[in-house]
């Protein structure tokens, strides 16, 4: 078992503010990491994928169908909610309405850019896990351009961005281009590998942490993925149960959506 005085210094908090708030704010957008910081979070999880025109933004979905949809149809006649946001400027996705879909509350909140994100997470000494989620067929270059943001972004910054990402070649984009910029490997099931080929696929792309569904974790994957000296995260959680037994196991990092519900200094 690796001892885990001998890992890498590791910077962040428990508890993570899933896509900024979870579900009591338009996911994604600045108001959602300004109300979950209003409930006392210091470290948020976004997603972020490129524009056509290669900007990074926050935005979970391939398609606009569910979170985003035109301002002023005759702006943007071209956009329909079915369309692949990848696939247009951010000039033309900066004028849609990333709120009104949660309520009216939030009508008109813009889709967010990740420079946006730095300069709230950075000027109020924030942290935050960017996942890469990249438009398909777009992966490996999604990887090289968000972690070339981020490391701009954040240059000089004490604690840097944890990126993450599902997709194997964003995190081998990411490695190539900035291998300073801490990684970690997302998880959703194992798919036919064992954990010991999902932590020699971590291993080779020098993750520090494994971000894990956290139905996955039990006190087997926990010892192998400890042992393999990596830090370990887990996501969606919003059962009381669930986050105390990943307390109990002493994993590192909790994501959840439940901002209002669970404390983050517990």
């Amino acid at each position: 078992m690796t001892d885990i005085s001998a890992l890498p210094n590791w910077p962040y908090p428990r508890w993570i503010a899933h896509r900024g708030a979870g579900t009591l704010a338009p996911e994604n957008t600045l108001a959602a990491f300004r109300l979950g910081a209003a409930h006392g979070y210091r470290m948020f999880e976004c997603d972020v994928k490129l524009s056509r025109d290669g900007l990074p933004f926050l935005l979970h979905d391939d398609t606009l169908t569910r979170t985003a949809r035109p301002l002023h149809t005759q702006h943007t006649p071209d956009l329909q909610a079915s369309a692949v946001a990848g696939d247009f400027p951010w000039h033309t996705l900066s004028q849609l309405d990333a709120g009104g879909w949660h309520s009216s509350a939030y009508a008109a909140e813009p889709l967010s850019t990740l420079a946006q994100i730095a300069r709230f997470c950075i000027s109020n000494g924030y942290l935050l896990n960017i996942e890469i989620k990249p438009t398909v067929g777009t992966e490996r270059q999604t990887g090289e351009v968000v972690a070339q943001h981020a490391a701009r972004l954040w240059k000089g910054v004490a604690v840097q961005p944890l990126l993450t990402s599902f997709e194997i070649a964003a995190l081998e984009g990411a490695m190539a281009t900035q291998p300073e910029l801490p990684r970690g490997l997302l998880i959703h099931a194992l798919e036919g590998q064992s954990w010991a080929q999902w932590l020699g696929q971590a291993t080779r792309l020098q993750c520090q942490a494994i971000v894990c569904n956290y139905e996955l974790w039990n006190e087997d994957s926990v010892a192998l993925a400890k042992a393999g000296g990596f830090r370990l995260l887990s996501y969606t959680v919003n059962d009381d149960a669930a986050a105390a037994q990943l307390r109990a196991w002493d994993t590192d990092g909790i994501i959840t959506d439940r901002v209002d519900h669970f404390p983050p200094s517990a």
